[in-house]
């Protein structure tokens, strides 16, 4: 039967249209999954970069001496510093960046976000080795030391975190702040028809719906510190120490990695390929936290 011929009914059949491809859409398509397939690489790429120098290391060092708290190879003082930095730099960064995400997507007005939003956004591209003379010249002497008279060392942990947290201000407000803005107008003003009034909307209903890309920015947010390399080498301090005051220096994972491929090593030595243990298991640390986010994320996704 002709589908385009008239119908039982009398009446003339609706011609059946194919969907047209359009030329340049399987280009399009091929390029896409190209990208995605290379990014795929580079993360297998750099696993099998850090694989061999790792098998060298511990084929010399076993893992006791590894997983230590002291000790010439012990890398547990440095995850500890690392962690001790990152908890500083998230007290600081997660209510201010929050804090400013609110207020850019509930209360500015059109021309405040215009100006206010692109300031915000501005400290992400400061270089990290300024913050981290700003850390060592201003925060440490004139901040602890001179206005809050807290006896720290020239390099410590709590002034790295400091500022380690105004850096990742950016990163979570900005990610928070689109969150915010995709809740649906609809449900702030279902909330101010019930009598709540714009602290209540936003604490109430624009945060818990958008929980999941607070909980992404966040995570982001403690990625990126985690992995943050010249503010803890310069501010934090360069000697392996395991401690629990912040007032200390101690050395980071990255600022250990950063003082060990300083050239002073030679290729498939001992301190080279503990190098290489070190960075994998920082890059275990930060994959992990990329999971729990994707985890999170898809827990608490809402669709509107």
């Amino acid at each position: 039967m002709n589908p385009a011929g008239p119908s039982q009914t009398g009446l003339p059949a609706v011609p059946q249209l194919g969907r047209k491809r359009r030329p340049g859409e399987s280009v399009i398509k091929a390029v896409l999954f190209g990208s995605a397939m290379i990014s795929t690489a580079i993360t297998f790429g750099i696993i099998a970069a850090l694989i061999r120098p790792v098998i060298d290391f511990f084929a010399e060092v076993p893992f006791g001496d590894f997983f230590a708290t002291e000790g010439r190879f012990a890398v547990l003082p440095l995850v500890a510093a690392t962690l001790m930095v990152t908890v500083i730099a998230l007290l600081v960064a997660v209510p201010l960046g929050l804090g400013a995400a609110m207020y850019l997507s509930e209360y500015a007005s059109k021309r405040a976000r215009k100006y206010l939003k692109p300031t915000v956004e501005l400290l992400a591209g400061v270089p990290s080795v300024v913050y981290g003379f700003f850390a060592l010249t201003f925060v440490t002497p004139h901040l602890l030391q001179g206005l809050l008279s807290i006896d720290v060392g020239f390099t410590n942990m709590l002034a790295a975190g400091l500022v380690l947290g105004v850096m990742i201000i950016p990163t979570i407000a900005s990610l928070a702040e689109d969150s915010f803005s995709a809740v649906p107008q609809a449900m702030r003003q279902g909330s101010f028809a019930m009598g709540a009034n714009r602290m209540q909307t936003t604490l109430r209903v624009v945060v818990p719906a958008a929980i999941s890309g607070v909980a992404a920015a966040v995570v982001l947010g403690m990625s990126r510190a985690i992995g943050e390399t010249m503010i803890v080498a310069l501010a934090a301090g360069a000697q392996k120490r395991l401690t629990a005051d912040p007032r200390e220096g101690a050395q980071t994972m990255t600022g250990f990695m950063a003082q060990t491929a300083g050239g002073e090593n030679p290729v498939g030595s001992l301190d080279y390929n503990n190098l290489f243990a070190v960075g994998l298991l920082l890059f275990l640390l930060t994959l992990t936290l990329n999971v729990i986010s994707i985890s999170i994320v898809r827990r608490f996704r809402q669709a509107y």
